[in-house]
């Protein structure tokens, strides 16, 4: 098994509709955990990737009903190197 976690940013918040199609997404075979972050509006789903792809897991959850605006990266980009100091002359 292979796991691997996708985060994405939601528009709106969850409906009670919308958040029991998220919990019974958890019933697909490859889903292993749902994790809803209100306040960041994020949704972290960690699945199995000999089951289960990313496209498969998006389209998963858009038919649930959520709106999600993008997918995160789950690294930070490096911070940029600061500029060489000027040579003494």
């Amino acid at each position: 098994m292979t796991t691997v976690e996708v985060l994405y940013r939601y528009a709106t918040p969850p409906s009670e509709p919308v958040a029991r199609a998220l919990a019974r997404t958890r019933d697909v075979y490859g889903i292993r955990r749902l994790t809803l972050d209100r306040n960041a509006h994020t949704l972290l789903v960690e699945f199995d990737a000999t089951r289960l792809n990313i496209a498969t897991v998006t389209k998963l959850v858009r038919d649930t009903g959520l709106q999600i605006v993008e997918e995160l990266p789950l690294i930070a980009p490096p911070a940029p190197e600061p500029a060489p100091a000027p040579a003494a002359s």
